[in-house]
């Protein structure tokens, strides 16, 4: 009876530790100079990496023609107009769709990172990428029109793809206990594996030239336009926005899911709702960008290894950084071999990984 009642108080002490623990850190004072500060970066990246091109225009003449678009401002008629054409219709739209791409992709991994308590999640843990390449691939060799009724076919295939093999994950993962997150990350790979082979077996059965596929699934912003980046903020404004508010409870979920009962979390619901809108986030990413790795791996990792673990201040200064080390890494993707153009994906390949090594590498010399 006496180690019973030892037992029972020495559970009672650390439940009680870790609600202290939790409160803490749900309580925490927010850094918001430090989100004001990433922001500023994010902006002057933009800006540097629209002066950088074929044509090279000086960093104030870009401040310049970007305040001459505010209304009620006077056209900046001292500039060349060519300057003003290039910026306006080729770089600008493109630096743009980069940071919303780098943005999402960056804060759904943290999600998917926080919600699964696996530092090795991305964006395309459960399926997105696989799904959404297929339905490329299919778009892109087997004849399908690339253009019905003046709309691009290939970013919505995309996306229905991503969105159809996530949604096949789920499907098969749920049970009437609940989802366990186990099994939902093994029929993402699963439905990865397979639809990845379909993807093989179409590019090794195709006459047709296979440098469209290549390209789109190592990303790219070459065609980008304004349009693109109207379209993708309306599916990730509401997304990401749920993905922020979900930020106190990834919190307590990192304590473990019976902890998060406890509190009052619904945890079933949760998953559902965060797994959901990270999807719907990457799909819309991917979308109009094609498969661009280690930006949702390696963003979140960054801002717990200078700021912590909090999920307030994680989810949107990971969305900030990704921007920013995409946007860099698309200026290096079309300078770099200029006149030529490399994928995107392949410079984020280069810089991601040898980074990642660096984190897997840390943690295992502390034992962490």
């Amino acid at each position: 009876m006496e180690r019973s009642s030892e037992r029972t108080r020495a559970r009672g002490v650390e439940t009680i530790s870790l609600d202290k623990i939790a409160v803490r850190l749900i309580g925490i004072k927010y850094p918001w100079w430090r989100l004001i500060a990433g922001a500023c970066v994010v902006v002057l990246a933009a800006i540097f990496a629209s002066t950088q091109g074929t044509v090279d225009i000086p960093f104030m003449a870009v401040v310049k023609i970007l305040i001459s678009r505010l209304p009620g401002i006077a056209p900046a008629s001292e500039l060349p107009s060519t300057w003003d054409t290039i910026l306006w219709q080729l770089r600008i739209p493109r630096v743009v769709l980069a940071a919303i791409v780098g943005g999402a992709l960056a804060m759904s991994g943290a999600a998917y990172q926080g919600l699964f308590k696996n530092p090795l999640a991305d964006p395309y843990l459960i399926g997105v990428a696989s799904g959404a390449g297929l339905a490329a691939t299919i778009v892109l060799l087997t004849g399908v029109p690339l253009v019905v009724f003046g709309i691009s076919v290939l970013p919505i295939a995309a996306f229905a793809g991503g969105i159809g093999a996530v949604a096949a994950a789920y499907s098969i993962a749920r049970s009437s206990q609940g989802t366990p997150l186990t099994t939902l990350i093994l029929a993402g790979v699963a439905i990865s594996s397979l639809a990845g082979a379909v993807s093989s077996l179409l590019m090794i059965r195709s006459d047709p030239d296979l440098r469209p596929v290549l390209s789109w699934l190592l990303g790219s912003f070459i065609s980008a336009e304004w349009n693109e980046s109207g379209i993708a903020l309306l599916y990730l404004i509401p997304s990401l926005g749920i993905i922020l508010g979900f930020a106190r409870i990834l919190n307590v979920l990192q304590f473990g899911e019976e902890h998060a009962v406890a509190l009052g979390v619904s945890v079933e619901k949760v998953k559902l709702i965060l797994i959901g809108m990270a999807t719907l986030a990457t799909a819309t990413a991917v979308s109009f960008s094609g498969l661009i790795g280690f930006v949702g791996l390696v963003a979140p990792h960054v801002v717990r290894l200078v700021w912590g673990v909090d999920y307030r201040f994680i989810l949107p200064m990971s969305g900030l950084v990704g921007a920013t080390f995409l946007v860099l890494a698309d200026l290096i993707a079309r300078t770099a071999v200029s006149p030529a153009e490399l994928p995107v994906g392949i410079v984020t390949a280069f810089c991601g990984a040898p980074f990642f090594l660096y984190i897997l590498r840390r943690r295992r010399v502390r034992g962490i």
